[in-house]
């Protein structure tokens, strides 16, 4: 039976790598994968998902407005399994039509991406995963000190601590770093 996978950690967990050697895994098998990525995420060029360690691969990128049951009945029902990398990005209507292939078509769906944003707050998508998937784990990080990394802080030019903002600003270690909860709040306070 499949299921709805949400497979998150805070940046720099090797969400995206392990996004793209499942990919493999499966290819390997001789299944179809239909790679996709929300299309805000430009960071790479408008339809690559690569990993920081140099993985990468051609993605589907679909728009906020896109519906991703259609998209996948009209052109990707060959397909085996879906594979989503920065999942926090998809809209809460766009989870429930990835969940509706999943009963419908039998077909597995992996959702990588965070959890929270950069005040900790869930991202919407991301939040919608926790709610429906059938399955959630967690890709741990470490901070500096040791301690499991939770937190992506956003740093400003100058490497300080951002606390307020919009949710969603591109960038990779020249903007986040991932911290555990106490070292980010004591950061935070010196900002």
């Amino acid at each position: 039976m499949a299921k709805l996978y949400f497979k998150f950690g805070a940046m720099g967990c090797s969400k995206t790598a392990q996004a793209l050697i499942t990919k493999f895994n499966y290819e390997e098998r001789n299944m179809r994968v239909l790679l996709l990525k929300p299309a805000i995420d430009t960071r790479d060029g408008a339809n690559i998902v690569r990993s920081r360690i140099g993985l990468q691969q051609d993605a589907i990128t679909v728009g906020s407005e896109e519906d991703l049951h259609k998209l996948y009945l009209e052109k990707y029902s060959d397909r085996d399994v879906i594979i989503v990398d920065e999942c926090q990005f998809l809209t809460p209507e766009q989870v429930d039509e990835l969940s509706d292939i999943v009963i419908e078509r039998n077909i597995p769906v992996l959702c990588f991406g965070l959890s929270t944003d950069f005040t900790t707050h869930l991202f919407p998508g991301s939040k919608r995963l926790f709610e429906i998937a059938e399955s959630i784990s967690e890709i741990k990080s470490v901070c500096t000190c040791g301690a499991k990394a939770t937190v992506n802080a956003r740093l400003d030019d100058n490497g300080k601590i951002v606390t307020e903002g919009s949710q969603v600003l591109l960038g990779g270690n020249d903007r986040y770093v991932a911290m555990c909860r106490r070292c980010w709040l004591k950061y935070r306070a010196q900002a």
